[in-house]
């Protein structure tokens, strides 16, 4: 297990370079990703867009000029032809440029061309939290709002997979709630018991999981001791995953502004992994998002 970034880039640069297909590439900072990536020795790119407008930004931000550009000012063709070049083969990771996010994903769940897999599209947040043994993934707390039962059962899926493909082979999950109390007033109690009954029975990729489990139990050990809790997973999580969007929102900003931690992120459920990080995300956290992409 990876406890900060740059334990991950160091594994990364004994691999073979990733290679990012960015759509509507004519964005400075995700240039200055891009050239932090390659500088890193973990990945390179492929720019789609508006040629004219990217050759000064590479410029601008010392992109290396060897880094290839394939011109289409249609922004709605451009993220379709970086679909496109994932699809084939080309790219193994896609990566959001200066595009919106409707018109990024419409490309990208295109019937006949997109990165449709049949599961749900969710989001995995990977925190590197001072003082923290080891990375906190979270999800979802950047795509689906208000997840049904069935569609949490996706989102955990994506997420432990994606554990998996890091090399977390049995990842720790707590499925969080305001308590651990099953209570049919707190619907997300109810769920959080059926899907530790679907992993008893088989039903998701290797795991432990636990639920419903309160925040202060699923990071602390010593808070599950004073609560009489038995927990396996106390205060040593891999994943939380949280009952809907404003507590992964609220979850992960806390982290952020007041732990000062380091976050990247990326969208799990289509063929290959995507990067489709915040405008006002730095260069440094938009590199972060792009190698957590080619680890997963």
């Amino acid at each position: 297990m990876y406890s900060n970034y740059y334990e991950m880039i160091a594994e990364l640069k004994a691999h073979p370079l990733v290679r990012i297909s960015v759509a509507v590439a004519q964005d400075k900072g995700v240039l200055e990703a891009v050239k932090l990536a390659q500088e890193a020795g973990i990945a390179e790119a492929v720019l789609v867009g508006d040629a004219a407008l990217i050759a000064p930004l590479m410029e601008e931000v010392g992109l290396s000029a060897d880094t290839p550009i394939l011109h289409e000012a249609d922004s709605s063709k451009a993220a379709m032809q970086a679909v496109s070049l994932v699809k084939k083969g080309e790219a193994q990771v896609l990566m959001k440029g200066l595009v919106n996010s409707s018109e990024f994903l419409r490309a990208v769940l295109h019937k006949g061309e997109g990165l449709r897999t049949g599961r749900l599209l969710s989001h995995l947040g990977a925190f590197e939290v001072p003082g923290q043994k080891k990375l906190l993934f979270i999800t979802d707390g950047g795509m689906n709002i208000a997840p049904t039962l069935y569609e949490k059962k996706q989102i955990l899926i994506n997420a432990i997979l994606a554990l998996h493909g890091m090399g977390i082979i049995e990842p720790n999950v707590a499925l969080l709630t305001a308590n651990e109390v099953v209570n049919e007033k707190m619907p997300a109690t109810l769920d959080a018991k059926i899907l530790v009954e679907m992993r008893n029975n088989g039903d998701l990729p290797a795991s432990l999981i636990e639920g419903p489990i309160a925040l202060d139990v699923a990071i602390s050990q010593n808070a599950a001791q004073h609560k009489g809790i038995d927990s396996k997973i106390a205060g040593n999580v891999d994943l939380i995953m949280v009952p809907n969007i404003e507590t992964g929102n609220a979850l992960g900003k806390s982290l952020i502004y007041f732990a000062k931690s380091k976050m990247a992120g990326i969208v799990l459920g289509a063929t290959h992994p995507i990067v489709m990080t915040s405008r006002s995300e730095t260069p440094e956290g938009k590199m972060n998002s792009i190698a957590l992409a080619c680890m997963v």
